[in-house]
Protein backbone atom coordinates (compact mmCIF):
# COMPACT_ATOMS: atom_id res chain seq x y z
CA UNK A 1 0.00 0.00 0.00
CA UNK A 2 1.41 3.52 -1.01
CA UNK A 3 -1.00 5.53 0.43
CA UNK A 4 -0.68 6.30 4.44
CA UNK A 5 -3.70 5.79 6.05
CA UNK A 6 -2.51 8.22 9.50
CA UNK A 7 -2.02 11.99 9.23
CA UNK A 8 2.16 12.19 9.90
CA UNK A 9 2.18 15.78 11.54
CA UNK A 10 -0.87 14.83 13.99
CA UNK A 11 1.10 11.23 14.80
CA UNK A 12 4.63 13.01 15.24
CA UNK A 13 2.49 15.67 17.68
CA UNK A 14 1.13 13.44 19.69
CA UNK A 15 4.34 11.55 20.43
CA UNK A 16 6.09 14.81 20.94
CA UNK A 17 3.35 15.96 23.19
CA UNK A 18 3.20 12.33 25.01
CA UNK A 19 6.67 11.44 25.02
CA UNK A 20 9.18 14.69 23.59
CA UNK A 21 10.16 12.09 21.72
CA UNK A 22 10.78 12.87 17.73
CA UNK A 23 9.13 10.75 15.02
CA UNK A 24 10.89 8.80 12.07
CA UNK A 25 9.68 8.70 8.61
CA UNK A 26 9.42 4.99 8.53
CA UNK A 27 7.19 5.45 11.47
CA UNK A 28 4.42 6.25 9.35
CA UNK A 29 4.91 2.99 6.55
CA UNK A 30 4.85 0.65 9.66
CA UNK A 31 2.42 2.25 11.48
CA UNK A 32 -0.22 2.79 8.10
CA UNK A 33 0.23 -1.32 7.90
CA UNK A 34 -1.02 -1.77 11.80
CA UNK A 35 -3.80 0.12 10.72
CA UNK A 36 -4.59 -1.38 7.45
CA UNK A 37 -4.32 -4.76 9.28
CA UNK A 38 -7.16 -3.31 11.70
CA UNK A 39 -9.36 -2.28 9.55
CA UNK A 40 -9.34 -5.39 7.76
CA UNK A 41 -10.12 -7.11 10.20
CA UNK A 42 -13.09 -4.89 11.13
CA UNK A 43 -14.40 -4.97 7.55
CA UNK A 44 -14.40 -8.77 7.83
CA UNK A 45 -16.51 -8.66 11.37
CA UNK A 46 -19.16 -6.73 9.75
CA UNK A 47 -19.26 -9.18 6.71
CA UNK A 48 -19.30 -12.09 8.97
CA UNK A 49 -22.56 -10.05 10.90
CA UNK A 50 -23.98 -9.39 7.55
CA UNK A 51 -23.64 -5.49 7.37
CA UNK A 52 -22.05 -2.91 4.99
CA UNK A 53 -20.88 -0.66 7.21
CA UNK A 54 -18.12 -0.72 9.83
CA UNK A 55 -18.86 -0.19 13.18
CA UNK A 56 -17.19 0.56 16.28
CA UNK A 57 -17.83 -2.62 17.48
CA UNK A 58 -15.87 -4.29 14.89
CA UNK A 59 -12.30 -2.47 15.52
CA UNK A 60 -10.65 -4.71 18.24
CA UNK A 61 -9.88 -3.41 21.39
Amino acid sequence: MSDLLVVASKVKKYIKEKADMNTSANAMPALTAVVAKALDQAIEHAKQDGRKTVMDRDVAQ
